[in-house]
């Protein structure tokens, strides 16, 4: 079976989030309408619609950070990983957590980064040298 995740949620300004999603994280656009638009984000659907964001709390505890919950995100071969955390940090981007490598020497090592869009959505982004080890334990 074959499938994609679809995600919709509250963005506050459709022009702000084409120039994020499109234009810093490279994201496909796909339908819009006045009110919302769709993007290919790394070949899975969200759909980002006007309106309030939703209430996030620091308090999910990995390693030793503290994450913001709930948060979407997206695991990238480390290749492509390294390329967008280069694209974000040419693009001025704030990070929550920079990019760092996390579980270093462990099973399930990855490199991970989290920003926010322009209306505060949390994102993290994951990078894996091999997708075999994401659930690895």
């Amino acid at each position: 079976m074959r499938s994609l995740f679809h995600l919709a949620y509250h963005i506050t300004d459709l022009d702000e989030a084409r120039r994020f999603y499109g234009g810093v994280l490279g994201c496909e656009e796909g339908r819009s309408t006045d009110t919302w638009v769709d993007f290919d984000f790394f070949g899975h659907q969200i759909s980002l619609h006007l309106g309030k964001p939703f209430e996030t709390t620091r308090t999910g505890k990995v390693g030793d950070h503290m994450v913001m919950m709930p948060h979407l995100g997206v695991v990238l071969a480390l290749d492509d990983w390294f390329a967008l955390a280069k694209r974000l940090e040419d693009a001025g981007t704030t990070f929550d957590i920079p990019p760092v490598v996390r579980f270093e020497g462990l099973p399930g090592e990855q490199r991970t980064m989290f920003f926010f869009d322009p209306s505060g959505n949390p994102i993290e982004v994951k990078g894996f040298k091999d997708f075999d080890s994401v659930f690895a334990h």
